[in-house]
């Protein structure tokens, strides 16, 4: 399984809970919060996390999608916060 970083790439309007920057680490099943924030936003991870498992496998089938998706918007209708995720390269 591939390990992910989750980090807040921009925010357009009010989040009273994370600033650009804020991230967590995926490994296997765990997340894990590095640096100032040690939370992440209910609502934010349930946007994010149907795509964790997708994102850690390591098989790329023809025409996948996923490879290609790196971005996921926040639900929040008081500020729209951008989530990238990446793979960690070890």
């Amino acid at each position: 399984m591939k390990s992910l970083l989750v980090r807040v790439r921009e925010i357009r309007g009010m989040c009273d809970n994370h600033v650009v920057g804020d991230c967590f680490r995926v490994d296997g099943g765990r997340l894990s919060f590095p640096g100032r924030n040690k939370h992440v936003c209910l609502y934010a991870l349930a946007s994010i996390l149907p795509l964790l498992p997708a994102k850690q496998r390591n098989i790329v089938e023809e025409n996948d999608w996923l490879p290609r998706t790196k971005l996921v918007q926040c639900p929040d209708p008081n500020g729209v916060v951008i989530w990238e995720i990446e793979e960690v390269e070890e």
